[in-house]
């Protein structure tokens, strides 16, 4: 067994475990994107992102590819840390602001705003679609491409795959395509309106009370109506 602190607390783990594993095992909240039980690690989207070491000697280090070692100092909830999971929301947000999850994300973390140009690409480079497609589906069908803001998931030079069944496991995994937000007007009940930055739904209701919130699916636009 492994023994170290995580939120001062001693907590001990099995040889091969990795800080994430640990957290979930002892109850500790860590937020993940790219992480699934099923699939290698990969720490891609850095929202698992927590803070090890003490004193002057700390770093950011992804939970869920980071081994848990003996004498280790963890904190999952500092400032610091919390600073930096806002900062790869807002930069996910500008890829995906139409994702229902990263918006639910975005209103745990309060991300009131996003910094960074919309791009629109509908894909976070999360890297879930390539590994179940090569992990679950042994097909390898998609891969990563390019490097850099050029960086892409798509096919061996985005020609039609000759290995692709058509499974649609890309698809259900991926965090940008489960739930899309259609805005208050929508006939679905998923709502744009409280976090693509411009609350629309404000505009519909004049108590500005989200609609969502007396089922308890949202609330993140509920306001007390200012004069």
């Amino acid at each position: 067994m492994i023994t170290f602190r995580m939120n001062g607390l001693e907590v001990k783990a099995e040889e091969g475990w990795t800080v994430l594993e640990t957290a979930k095992f002892y109850g500790l909240e860590i937020p993940t994107l790219c992480f699934h039980e099923g699939l290698t690690p990969h720490g891609g989207c850095r929202l698992c992102l927590v803070e090890i070491g003490e004193g002057l000697r700390t770093k950011l280090v992804s939970s869920c590819t980071y081994p848990a070692e003996e004498g280790l100092v963890v904190r999952t909830d500092t400032n610091r840390v919390w600073a930096a999971r806002r900062m790869m929301i807002e930069l996910m947000l500008a890829m995906a602001p139409g994702s229902k999850v990263l918006q639910d994300m975005a209103s745990q973390f309060n991300v009131t705003q996003v910094r960074f140009p919309l791009r629109h690409t509908e894909c976070v480079l999360c890297g879930l679609c390539t590994r179940i497609c090569a992990e679950q589906m042994d097909a390898s069908a998609i891969g990563f491409q390019q490097r850099g803001h050029k960086r892409k998931i798509s096919t061996p030079f985005d020609a039609r795959s000759e290995v692709c069944r058509l499974c649609g496991a890309c698809m259900y995994i991926c965090p940008a395509c489960q739930l899309r937000c259609q805005g208050p007007n929508a006939d679905t009940a998923v709502c744009n309106g409280c976090l693509t930055m411009e609350p629309t739904c404000l505009e519909h209701y004049d108590d500005l009370q989200c609609w969502m919130y007396d089922a308890g699916r949202c609330g993140t636009c509920v306001q007390d109506k200012k004069s």
